[in-house]
């Protein structure tokens, strides 16, 4: 089996096909098709279906946000823990400082650049891009949504 390419700030970002285009496109394509039926022949059946259409994307919306919701903690777990076996004690409390996108864009700093990327971070307050950008050596994360 051939091995992927290695991540990197230019090559991290998921593109889920099947998500992506398949059912988002097919939501959407659905909504603007009933929405064209409706402005057509406006009756109760062509409204349902933009009702309808309206509702499964916002379900499908709602769903992915949720999964990205739950992934943010589950990192934010990890970078914790990952963080109090790298850090000394002292930092440990700070550590409650950092935001949800802080720990995102810490995840893929490898355990040798954490401490002084954690430190960047709460000092000049980072966003997760901007992390991610300092990153020289790059810990890929193959187990997300």
């Amino acid at each position: 089996m051939p091995e992927k390419k290695p991540q990197s700030y230019a090559t991290h970002r998921r593109f889920d096909l099947w998500f992506h285009v398949g059912a988002m496109g097919l939501l959407t394509a659905a909504f603007v098709i009933a929405c064209i039926l409706a402005v057509r022949r406006f009756d109760l059946a062509s409204v349902w279906g933009v009702v309808l259409s309206l509702g499964l994307l916002i379900l499908m919306l709602r769903v992915r946000i949720y999964a990205l919701r739950v992934q943010d903690r589950i990192i934010r777990l990890e970078e914790t823990l990952r963080m109090r076996a790298l850090m000394p004690e002292a930092w440990h409390v700070r550590l409650r400082e950092l935001t949800p996108g802080q720990f995102v864009g810490l995840r893929f700093a490898s355990d040798e650049e954490l401490p002084v990327l954690v430190q960047q971070a709460l000092d000049e307050k980072l966003s997760s891009e901007a992390i991610k950008k300092r990153i020289r050596i790059w810990r890929g994360d193959t187990f997300r949504v």
